[in-house]
Order: C-alpha cells, then sequence, then structure tokens
C-alpha cells in the first residue's frame, strides 16, 4: 500500500492518535494493577498480613481426654480457611480491575479527546489553508503549552511561506515585464520598418541595431536569471578561490567603462583566500562593481579591497553616488527593484544586488550594505575559507 493510500483510508480504519492514548493509558492501568494485586496476594499468601493460623490450646478440664487427633484437625481447618480467603480476596480483586479496566477505557478516551482537541481544531484549519489564503493564521488560545508553541511556529511557517510565495509573484510578474518590454521595442521596430516602403539601407541597418541591442537585453536578463537560479540552491563544490585575483580581472575588464563614465578605481588587493564556486564568486564582483559604477557621477571614485582575517576573507566596496535613503537600502536587494523607480538603457536589469546578496547567501557568507550620508553605498562581504 502506498503513502498516498494509507492517508485516504477512513477515518475507522487508521490507528488514530486518540485511540493510541487511550489505550496506552488503559495498558498502564492493567499492568499497574496487575503487579499490584500480585504483591497483594504474595503479601497475603505468604506474608504476615494475616497472621499464621492460631495453635489451638490444650483441652483442659473433661475435654483433656479427648482424642489427640483434634488439635490437628482444627489447625488444618484453619488452614483451608486462610487459603479460601485468599483466593476470594484474588477472584474479587481480578474481578475489581477488570471493572475499573472498562472505565480506565471509557476514562481514557474521553481524555484523549479533551487533550487533542485543539490539534483537531488545528488540522481543520491547516485544511482550509491553500496558497491562495496564506493570510490566515491558527492563532491559537488557551494555556501556554507544547500545542500552543506547535500553533506559533506553524504560524511563523506561514508568515515566512506568504512572504515567500508574494516575492516570488512579484518576480514573475517583474521578469515578464522586463523580457516583455525588448520584444515589445523589437516588434515596434521591425513593424515601423517595414512600413516604410523606400526604406534606405541606412535606416535597415539602424533598425536592425535596435532590434540587436534589444535581443542582448533579453540575454543580459536571461543570464541573470539564471544566475540567480543558479546560487539560490546553494553550493554542492567548494574550490580554493583567492577574491584578490577575481577583483583584479573583472577591475581589468571595467576599467575603460569607468573611464568614460568619469569614475575612477582605486584598489587595494591584499590575499584573500575563500571557498566557493569561481564562476559564482566572479559574477558576484562584477556585479558589485558595476554597479558601483553605473549608479556613480562624473568624478565619482569606486574604492575596492580584499583582506583576510580570523573570520575569513574580506572584500568591501565604497562608491560614491547619489544619496540613498537609509530605508531604501533593503529594497535594493530585491529583483527589479531601481532606487526612485527609475527605468532606462543605463540603468542596468535591476538584479544585481540581487545576485549578489544569493550568491552570499548560497556561500554561507554575509553581505553588509550600509547608505553613506555624502551619497553612495559601503558594501562589505565575508566569506568563509576553506
Amino acid at each position: 500500500m502506498t503513502a498516498v493510500e494509507t492517508r485516504r483510508r477512513p477515518a475507522w480504519r487508521r490507528p488514530t492518535v486518540r485511540l493510541r492514548l487511550t489505550l496506552l493509558y488503559s495498558g498502564l492501568f492493567l499492568v499497574t494493577g496487575a503487579v499490584l494485586i500480585g504483591l497483594v496476594y504474595v503479601l497475603v499468601a505468604h506474608g504476615p498480613l494475616l497472621g499464621s493460623p492460631p495453635e489451638p490450646e490444650a483441652p483442659t478440664g473433661d475435654l483433656a481426654v479427648g482424642p489427640p487427633e483434634l488439635a490437628g484437625d482444627l489447625r488444618e481447618q484453619a488452614e483451608r480457611q486462610r487459603a479460601e480467603d485468599v483466593r476470594r480476596l484474588l477472584t474479587a480483586s481480578l474481578i475489581a480491575l477488570t471493572v475499573l479496566a472498562g472505565i480506565s477505557f471509557g476514562l481514557g478516551w474521553i481524555v484523549a479527546g479533551r487533550v487533542l482537541r485543539p490539534l483537531g481544531e488545528m488540522s481543520a484549519r491547516v485544511r482550509r489553508i491553500s496558497a491562495d489564503a496564506l493570510d490566515q493564521r491558527l492563532a491559537a488560545t488557551g494555556p501556554d503549552d507544547e500545542l500552543t508553541e506547535l500553533a506559533g511556529t506553524f504560524d511563523d511557517l506561514l508568515a515566512r511561506l506568504e512572504s515567500a510565495f508574494a516575492a516570488q509573484r512579484r518576480f514573475v510578474a517583474h521578469a515578464s515585464h522586463e523580457l516583455r518590454t525588448p520584444l515589445t521595442l523589437q516588434r515596434a521596430v521591425v513593424d515601423v520598418t517595414l512600413g516604410e516602403a523606400d526604406a534606405t539601407a541606412e535606416a535597415l541597418r539602424a533598425a536592425l541595431a535596435r532590434v540587436r541591442a534589444a535581443g542582448q537585453r533579453q540575454e543580459r536578463i536571461i543570464e541573470a536569471l539564471l544566475t540567480l537560479a543558479r546560487s539560490q540552491p546553494g553550493l554542492l563544490d567548494r574550490q580554493p578561490v583567492d577574491l584578490a585575483e577575481s577583483v583584479a580581472v573583472v577591475v581589468a575588464e571595467l576599467t575603460a567603462d569607468a573611464a568614460a563614465r568619469g569614475v575612477e578605481i582605486d584598489v587595494t588587493l591584499d590575499p584573500a583566500p575563500a571557498a566557493g564556486d569561481p564562476g559564482l564568486l566572479e559574477r558576484l564582483i562584477r556585479n558589485l562593481l558595476d554597479n558601483a559604477v553605473r549608479h556613480n557621477q562624473p568624478g565619482g571614485r569606486v574604492c575596492v579591497s580584499t583582506a583576510a582575517g580570523p573570520d575569513g576573507a574580506t572584500l568591501r566596496v565604497v562608491n560614491s553616488g547619489p544619496v540613498i535613503p537609509a530605508e531604501a537600502v533593503v529594497s535594493l536587494y530585491e529583483p527589479f527593484q531601481r532606487l526612485g523607480g527609475r527605468r532606462g538603457a543605463d540603468d542596468g536589469l535591476g538584479l544585481g544586488l540581487s545576485i549578489a546578496a544569493a550568491v552570499v547567501d548560497a556561500h554561507g557568507g554575509t553581505l553588509t550594505t550600509v547608505a553613506r550620508p555624502e551619497g553612495g553605498l559601503d558594501l562589505t562581504v565575508r566569506l568563509l575559507t576553506l
């Protein structure tokens, strides 16, 4: 029988917790009662509780001439009477134990039902909760016991699930919108170009360039989404990586773009050995530095440094730029979120910090972000070593 078939068995065929508790209560009562009856029987039958049969007194007077077997008969009769009393006591005890066992079963059934009633109510509420009604809670009332604690733990789980489902819906909606925008632009450019009967070669080239740019944006979005999905389950294999070497490679690639934007990159690299996925760590560094350069200002600076400490490797990126409210820092890590709702070709995909946070989480590290009062961000990544 499969697990599904077992769950679908009718209630009367299942060994319910209430029945098991009742049988446990009754079984404990029967065992205790049987042990008690056994002890009483042993003490009564072989102990001094009832005392030994009295010795017959020597007959006096005329009885003194009686037969000597009279004393033995009296002693034998007393022994038989004592054995009969013990047997009656044992029989009465067994009858009483049987009656009390039935009473204990009934009382155990009632008590178990009262104890398990909150669980039944919680089960009924849980069955009414679905993916579309995660805002409901058990909100158990009563004494502060294990059942109330269980209900509170389940409510906390529902709150996390509700938050995760809401974040997933927002992510899907934003991803669909971000992927639809380049497609809409491509279609509009193609339709306009096809509608011009006398379109020149230069116009066609310009249209193809715009279509190609939109396709490249789609490619970057898909690549970013794949990186985000790849980093979220966690790492199966870790390799030694020096963050200083990875930073040097990324800085060399971004130097030209930073110079074109009028941004200077200051580098202070000390060996910073870490353990993780080299590809994901390089993507982490690239996202942080690309954000620092892209969301900067002409004449601004980006300071990047690496170091090794007792707690692991440290990567720090500090950039100038517009002033960011402290309460807005958390929203920057939401997928497709841009500061102030900006959206443009130069604003990026809105996935840089989301991917960075996911990569750091996958490596078991920490990412600390502080909004600088003079503008820009101060980001510190700490990763464990091998």
